[in-house]
């Protein structure tokens, strides 16, 4: 067990300080595991280490350093409980994520430490999946997950397994697998099954599976705790119930119930669903931007396509704000969390999350991040830094090219370099990519009005300071450079440069003849209709989709080469669509004409169904050439199938649509109504 006075010691040493005050650490071991109490003589009391390092934290997270000098901004002293009992994070060694397979032991340690001084109790992390492995990988998995397993116990921290079943692989082999991981580890406090991702068993096996294995562990972790989460395997509509019903045998061998991505029930309703004999946590992806449980701007999902298609999924995303929403949405139904996470680029969602886990409401965003800054970034000014942080936030809000105050984050990160720290170096980058799309896209635009189809904007120059952080904390920023397992696991150097705007089309068009159809493609007369995912917002259809509808997005990805249209970049996946309009010409028959994701449409399934105004619309007609010269070479990803609505249909100008398809859903990007030819 570490000495918390040396703790104190060392983090002052890294600082370059001495400590404003004399403290000192007392024993109490009738205070709970996770409180303790600071003195206005700045003694802090705990029942053993782990409250001693959150109360060092504390202190930490109020010291600010100045000319060399340490000061202690406010008065901390007082009794501290957190509200969640649960406050952890999950730190996968494992090829898939972007950072932490690149990681020592001592970077570990240091990590876990540097979690627990914001409250962190918990650290789940992730065993030998057979073969999930990366060369940057310093040691094998399992040989980690011990290594990590005792300095979890030196720090009195609890470690937990993240432990997916593999339906491939026969019982009682891994029966005997969890045996052999479990007897090496000196410390196990909790495990967790995913119901799916990956899974697809039904419940009725997913729980045969965790009693034997929750027996495994307690033969040699008497101690921990077993926990399945309701995450459904995909087209299972009867999972939900099934799971239920398993869960209503009350079997003793559960300890609690995870709620997590591809969940079977919504936040407000998995509390009901879950007797109360068992805990309930949550799992939320806070490392994620799109394609995920809580994308940007996760409330209307309507992040702008040229930041999503260049910044992609794990790109450096600090989103203090909205996830303090989430927070405040889910907190009521659960006993705290352990998040998702792929990397370091979420570091400061860690934090803020862990921060709400303890303090709830009495914390605000901007003290959280303010902690935050004196804590990890402590050579800077705390405000300005703080402003900084909280601004890169709002550069993800709407048109990049339209966002002024992105150049103005990037001058208050320039201003303040502390080119030693890795979490400055972090945040630096993502402004940096910020700057370089809205530049980009600005002069891209204007390149288009003025019919300059051969524009070529200059390269970035973010490769050096990816190169700094990857000696840093081996993060991955690209594939080739930096052994990045794939261009979607934040390698933000391989998706910079996917197109923003219309002209890397436009130019190709021009080059096939078709460039005066493509400037008119989705031009349409005041008495027509156009709408695309990508470019617009839902709220001009007058309608609110049913459900936690899911827009997949394809613009990060290597299609988005200039051989589509920004337009069909997005896709709206659902079981039902509505859309309410207007102002159509009386007397006048017009054709909808609907960009489908033909992979997964389901147009060709018995309970698909179209309607306009209550009139079912029949089997449309394809145009081949118009796919082929205004949506992508290739058919097989998205085609446009045309219907026929007669005048008569219409209700003085409105038009009312509605599509549903129970099973694989409605999946649409883009849609016309014109005039009938």
């Amino acid at each position: 067990m570490l000495n918390p006075q040396e703790i104190l010691r060392d983090e002052f040493a890294r600082r370059g300080v001495a400590c404003p005050v004399d403290v000192t650490f007392a024993t109490d071991e009738t205070m709970p595991k996770d409180h303790y109490r600071i003195a206005q003589d700045f003694t802090i009391t705990a029942s053993g280490l782990r409250g001693h390092i959150f109360g060092i934290g504390r202190l930490l997270r109020k010291i600010e350093i100045k000319d060399g000098k340490a000061t202690l901004v406010c008065d901390i002293s007082g009794e501290y409980a957190p509200q969640k009992r649960i406050r952890g994070h999950q730190l996968g060694y494992r090829g898939n994520n972007n950072t932490y397979d690149a990681w020592t032991p001592k970077q570990f340690h240091r990590y876990h430490l540097d979690m627990m001084l914001f409250g962190t109790n918990i650290a789940e992390h992730v065993p030998d999946e057979g073969g999930n492995t990366s060369a940057l990988m310093p040691m094998p998995p399992n040989e980690l997950l011990v290594e990590v397993s005792k300095f979890c116990q030196a720090l009195d921290m609890d470690f937990g397994l993240w432990y997916p079943i593999d339906d491939k692989q026969p019982v009682h082999e891994a029966l005997a697998e969890r045996e052999r991981v479990f007897a090496s580890l000196p410390k196990l406090d909790y495990l967790f099954i995913p119901g799916s991702d990956p899974g697809e068993l039904a419940p009725d096996e997913l729980f045969q599976r965790g009693e034997a294995y929750s027996a495994a562990m307690r033969a040699i972790h008497p101690q921990a705790t077993m926990w399945i989460s309701a995450q459904m395997p995909h087209n299972s509509p009867q999972w939900p119930a099934q799971f239920k019903a398993e869960l209503d045998k009350l079997p003793t061998w559960l300890d609690g119930v995870i709620m997590g991505p591809n969940h079977a029930f919504t936040t407000q309703e998995i509390r009901r669903a879950v007797p109360m004999q068992y805990d309930v946590r949550l799992y939320p992806d806070i490392t994620h931007n799109l394609r995920c449980e809580y994308p940007v701007r996760y409330t209307r999902d309507d992040w702008h396509f040229a930041l999503a298609s260049t910044l992609s999924r794990e790109s450096v995303n600090p989103r203090p704000q909205e996830f303090a929403t989430l927070h405040r949405q889910t907190r009521g139904f659960v006993s705290g969390s352990v998040s998702y996470s792929e990397g370091v680029h979420d570091d400061l969602n860690k934090t803020l999350w862990t921060d709400m886990d303890w303090f709830g409401d009495a914390i605000s965003v901007r003290e959280s991040v303010e902690d935050y800054c004196r804590l990890f970034l402590w050579n800077a000014p705390v405000h300005a830094m703080t402003d900084a942080l909280l601004q890169l936030e709002l550069n993800w809000e709407g048109d990049p090219a339209l966002n002024m105050s992105i150049d103005a984050c990037l001058d208050a990160f320039e201003q303040h370099a502390l080119i030693d720290n890795w979490r400055f170096n972090l945040h630096y980058f993502r402004a940096l990519c910020d700057y370089y799309v809205r530049h980009k896209r600005i002069a891209e635009l204007d390149a288009t009005a003025r019919g300059d189809f051969d524009y070529e904007h200059p390269a970035h120059n973010l490769f050096p300071l990816a190169k700094t952080l990857f000696e840093q904390i081996g993060i991955q920023l690209d594939v080739e450079n930096f052994g990045g397992l794939h261009w979607e696991r934040g390698c933000t150097l391989d998706t910079i440069d996917r197109p923003i705007t219309d002209l890397p089309w436009l130019k190709k068009q021009r080059d096939r003849g078709l460039l005066a159809q493509s400037l008119q493609r989705n031009v349409v007369q005041d008495d027509e209709f156009y709408f695309s995912f990508a470019h617009h917002s839902r709220e001009v259809l007058n309608a609110r989709q049913q459900g936690e509808f899911y827009l997949n997005f394809h613009g990060d990805r290597p299609c988005n080469n200039g051989d589509y249209p920004t337009s069909t970049l997005q896709i709206f996946d659902n079981h039902t669509f509505f859309a309410n309009l207007g102002g159509f010409a009386p007397g006048q028959d017009y054709t909808l004409c609907v960009t489908w994701w033909r992979n997964k449409a389901g147009l060709e399934s018995p309970e698909f169904c179209m309607k306009a105004n209550g009139h079912v619309i029949g089997e449309g007609c394809e145009d081949v050439d118009f796919d082929l010269s205004m949506v992508g070479p290739d058919r097989d990803m998205l085609h446009t199938r045309s219907y026929h609505l007669p005048a008569g249909w219409f209700e003085n100008g409105c038009l009312a649509l509605e599509f549903s398809e129970p099973n694989t859903g409605v999946m649409l990007s883009e849609f016309w109504v014109i005039k009938h030819k």
